[in-house]
Order: C-alpha cells, then sequence, then structure tokens
C-alpha cells in the first residue's frame, strides 16, 4: 500500500500531507511555494510509494465551485499529465481554513503563531487528507 497525499492548493503557496504507508494516519508534510510545487511533487514521488493525489475542491455553500477553481483546475490538469500512474482525486475543502485556524487555537498557539499562514495551509492539507481517508472508511 503507498501513501495518500493531499494538497491544499492556493496561488501563493501550498500545504501538503501525507499518510504514512499503511494509510492509517495524515500528517502535514510542509508547504511549499505554488512554483516549485511540480519539481517538490516529482522529488517526493521518487523518494516515496504514493498511491494517490488529493486535491483540494473548493465550493460555495450552494455546492458550486468556488471562484479559486478556476486556479486550481490547470494545476490538476497537469498533475494527471505528469503522473499518469498515480490516482488523482479530489475532495471537497469547505471550512478547511477555518478549521485549520480553530485547530491552532484549541492548541493553543499564539497569536503570532496563528497568523503562520503557511502552517494554516499545511493544517488544511492534512484536514482535507483526514477527511478524504474517513470518507473512503465510512466513517
Amino acid at each position: 500500500m503507498g501513501r495518500i497525499l493531499a494538497i491544499d492548493y492556493g496561488r501563493k503557496r501550498v500545504g501538503i500531507a501525507a499518510t504514512d504507508p499503511g494509510q492509517i494516519i495524515a500528517n502535514a508534510v510542509t508547504t511549499v511555494h505554488s512554483k516549485d510545487i511540480f519539481n517538490f511533487l516529482k522529488e517526493y514521488v521518487e523518494r516515496e510509494d504514493v498511491e494517490c493525489i488529493v486535491v483540494g475542491k473548493p465550493k460555495q455553500m450552494n455546492n458550486q465551485n468556488s471562484e479559486a477553481e478556476r486556479f486550481i483546475e490547470p494545476f490538476v490538469r497537469k498533475l494527471k499529465k505528469m503522473f499518469t500512474g498515480i490516482k488523482i482525486d479530489r475532495f471537497d475543502e469547505r471550512f478547511t481554513s477555518k478549521m485549520a485556524f480553530q485547530s491552532m487555537i484549541d492548541a493553543g498557539l499564539k497569536k503570532k503563531d496563528r497568523q503562520n499562514k503557511e502552517l494554516v495551509d499545511s493544517i488544511s492539507a492534512t484536514l482535507i487528507l483526514q477527511s478524504y481517508m474517513e470518507s473512503k472508511k465510512g466513517f
């Protein structure tokens, strides 16, 4: 069994999370500048056995795609061309940034630490991955 990689794609930064090889635990990996994401992913996939890449799909409350989808869709198309042997999946990411911020508050992080957008992005990717895993297990 390979890892599942989750991506919270943004125009400036991309949050990355991954499972362990047994696909039991979701962990934040890093945040990468969006211009460096394909190099990072290429190197990561060469090092690790990746079975699936999940990309967050931003939706509005009415279930329509959010404005950000127009930037994410070209990224996903390129991802599919680049990694033909890896399943590419999309998963609803509504509220993940808010949930990430709330989890930082709950963890007792200071205001200065909560303003670290890279941390928010990596936590958001972890939440996307965790939700994706739960949906596959029928929770």
